[in-house]
C-alpha cells in the first residue's frame, strides 16, 4: 500500500511496534524504520521496513484531521480490512495484500506498494495525464467487486456496520451541505435515507482518484474505512464525481475527464448483474448533485476548489439537479460541460 504522499522518519508510538511484534512482522528485538506517510485526513499510515522487508500500516484515527469537528469509530479497520480480504477473494489485484490485523490497537499492515510502478490516480489525473481507458477498468472492477458481493447474506452480516458508514459519509457530506442551504436540506435528508435503506452489496465508500492505485494488472483500491452493506450507488457517484470536480482543477484536460466520467460509467453499468442497469443508473444519478454539493460546502470540501468562482459553478449545478432529479448520467455530465463552457 502506498499513497504517493509526501514521507518524512518518524518514531512509532510503542503501541504501534507493539502490534507488529505480535503480528509477527517484526521480531521484539528489531530497532523498525518507521516513515509517516501524509496525505489522508482519517488515519495514522506508516511505511515500515525491517529485516530487509517493508510494509505498510494503517490505524485508524478517532478525530479526523479537517478543519470541521468530524468523528468518526475506530472499529471502521476493522471494515477495511475485511474489504481488502473480501474484494481480493473476487478481484484479486484489486486490494493491497493484507498481512495481518492487531485487534488492540486497532491496526492494519499491507503490502507497501512502490510510487515508481503505481503510481496515484490522483497524481496523474493533476498533472494532466487522463487516461479514459483506464476509467473504464476502475468501473469494470468496481461493478465486479459489486456483483460478487450482491445478495451474499455472509458479507450482509459481516459488514453491518451503517453506524459508521452514517458518521463518515452520509452526516458530514449530505446532512452538513442540506444544513448550509436549508431549502435542499429535504432532499439531502431524503437522499441519505434513500441511501440507508438500499442493502443490495458490499460498498467501498471511498472510490476516489487519491485511494486509487494505476497498477500493471489494474486499479488497486485503498482506504476502505468506509465499507458498509448498502447501495453501491454510491461507490459510483462517489468516483463520477470526482472526474466533474477535477474539471476545474486541471481545465485543459476537461474533455479527457468527461470522456473518462463516460467511459467509467459505461463500463460499470455494463457489469450490474444484480439488478436492472436503469435502476442503480438513476440512484446514483440523484446521488450525484448532493455529493458534488458537499465537496465544496460539505465537511470535507476538496483542497483543490479554491476559488469562489468555481465554487459557483458546482453550486449551481448541484442545486439544478437536486431540485430537478435526472436519471440519467449522462445528463449530468452534458449540463456540467456547458455550465464550463459559458
Amino acid at each position: 500500500m502506498s499513497h504517493g504522499a509526501e514521507r518524512r522518519a518518524a518514531a512509532a508510538p510503542p503501541e504501534v511496534v507493539d502490534a507488529l511484534v505480535r503480528l509477527g512482522l517484526v521480531s521484539a528485538d528489531e530497532g523498525p524504520r518507521f516513515t509517516r506517510l501524509t496525505g489522508g485526513v482519517s488515519s495514522d499510515i506508516w511505511r515500515v521496513e525491517a529485516g530487509g522487508r517493508t510494509c505498510c500500516v494503517k490505524r485508524a484515527l478517532a478525530r479526523l484531521k479537517v478543519a470541521d469537528d468530524w468523528r468518526a469509530p475506530v472499529e471502521r479497520s476493522r471494515s477495511e480490512y475485511d474489504w481488502i480480504t473480501t474484494a481480493r477473494a473476487i478481484v484479486p489485484t484489486a486490494a493491497p495484500e493484507p498481512l495481518g490485523y492487531d485487534e488492540t490497537a486497532r491496526l492494519m499492515a499491507l503490502s507497501y506498494y512502490d510510487p515508481a510502478d503505481y503510481p496515484l490516480w490522483k497524481a496523474e489525473l493533476g498533472d494532466g495525464r487522463v487516461d479514459p481507458i483506464f476509467a473504464a477498468r476502475v468501473g469494470a472492477v468496481l461493478a465486479r467487486i459489486h456483483a460478487g458481493t450482491a445478495g451474499r447474506a455472509d458479507i450482509a452480516r459481516r459488514f453491518e456496520t451503517g453506524l459508521i458508514f452514517h458518521a463518515i459519509r452520509l452526516e458530514p457530506y449530505l446532512l452538513a451541505a442540506g444544513r448550509q442551504y436549508p431549502e435542499l436540506a429535504g432532499r439531502l435528508t431524503w437522499l441519505v435515507e434513500s441511501t440507508a435503506s438500499t442493502r443490495l452489496a458490499l460498498v467501498h465508500g471511498d472510490v476516489s482518484p487519491k485511494n486509487i492505485l494505476i497498477g500493471p494488472d489494474g486499479p488497486l483500491f485503498l482506504d476502505a474505512e468506509c465499507a458498509w452493506w448498502g447501495d453501491p450507488a454510491f461507490d459510483l457517484a462517489f468516483c463520477l464525481n470526482h472526474m466533474l470536480l477535477k474539471c476545474l482543477w486541471v481545465p485543459h484536460v476537461r474533455d479527457a475527464l468527461l470522456a473518462s466520467f463516460a467511459a467509467l460509467a459505461g463500463a460499470y453499468l455494463a457489469g450490474v448483474t444484480w439488478e436492472a442497469p436503469d435502476a442503480i443508473e438513476a440512484r446514483t444519478a440523484h446521488l450525484l448533485p448532493g455529493l458534488f454539493l458537499a465537496r465544496v460546502d460539505g465537511k470535507s470540501p476538496v483542497e483543490y476548489i479554491t476559488r469562489e468562482r468555481d465554487k459557483d459553478h458546482v453550486r449551481l449545478i448541484a442545486r439544478l439537479f437536486l431540485l430537478q432529479p435526472s436519471d440519467r448520467l449522462a445528463d449530468i455530465r452534458l449540463m456540467w460541460a456547458e455550465e464550463l463552457a459559458s
